[in-house]
């Protein structure tokens, strides 16, 4: 039985690694489908997707992988396309995020399960309930911060969540959370990084008179929203905007930005180059 895969690398830029990548494939009767590399002359780093069809199991596959990995130093990981990412949502009151996710698993168009919802709020508990999905309210203080953030993590196994998205969930993560979910949390912003922090960031932007607005997703890190960015979506405004008009359009971009980084990040198109991300979009 033919199954679909996609293999992800990285390794230092030397000769021979797509030769060495593409006659391991060759050798086993696989069927290159799409192929996409970048060699970073700053770090001097190679990055490489491909994604391909065979009959071979994953597990010899992956056997064979790590045995050529060595050779070139390469970091590498294979997926099969057929097992959708997990992925648990975190939100806290704004629906905007959530609903737009939530639909586009409906629509089968994201790639992704949503195994769970949880919140520091009670609200989205009938959004999320009506699309067949649980939903866990973890209230947090500053006294109860630990524990609550262990709560996270109990889900996280429990439901053997591979993503959590944080749809404006508008809590800090501590820097030991972060850690243990390194590379597995994506955000969203509203703004272009790192202008506009903190609350009513739309009517600070229309204090300053700005022209444009924008919404910002990135990987999660012990520094606030400065993690590896991974997409920004960008819109047009003028004077005869109000704040609420701001609002209203700035919703609709972090929907767009999120939606496309979760999306990438299912389909294995995302790659850590130090502080940036390296993306083979289709």
């Amino acid at each position: 039985m033919t199954a679909e895969y996609v293999l992800t690398l990285s390794c230092p830029d030397r000769p021979g690694v797509v030769a060495a990548v593409s006659g391991l494939l060759a050798r086993h009767g696989c069927n290159i489908t799409e192929s996409q590399q970048f060699g970073d002359p700053v770090s001097e780093r190679f990055f490489m997707r491909v994604q391909f069809t065979a009959a071979t199991a994953a597990d010899v596959l992956r056997g064979d992988f790590a045995a050529l990995a060595p050779d070139f130093g390469m970091e590498l990981q294979l997926f099969d396309r057929a097992v959708l990412p997990r992925v648990l949502v975190l939100v806290s009151k704004f629906d905007h995020c959530l609903n737009d996710l939530l639909y586009r698993v409906r629509s089968k168009s994201l790639g992704i399960e949503i195994v769970a919802v949880a919140s520091n709020h009670p609200d989205l508990r009938p959004l999320t309930q009506s699309h067949g999905i649980d939903y866990h309210h973890l209230p947090v203080t500053p006294a109860t911060k630990e524990r609550q953030e262990q709560e996270i993590l109990t889900l996280v196994d429990h439901y053997r969540a591979d993503l959590v998205v944080l749809a404006r969930y508008m809590q800090v993560l501590s820097a030991d959370l972060c850690g243990k979910l390194s590379g597995r949390v994506i955000n969203i912003h509203h703004s272009f990084l790192p202008s506009f922090k903190g609350s009513r960031p739309y009517h600070q932007a229309h204090a300053r008179g700005v022209k444009l607005i924008g919404a910002t997703a990135h990987y999660v890190t012990a520094d606030l929203d400065e993690g590896p960015i991974i997409e920004q979506e960008v819109a047009r405004v003028n004077h005869t905007h109000s704040p609420e008009d701001l609002v209203a359009i700035g919703r609709d971009l972090e929907c767009q930005a999120l939606a496309r980084a979760v999306k990438w990040h299912a389909d294995h198109r995302i790659l850590l180059d130090g502080h940036k991300t390296v993306i083979f979009p289709r």
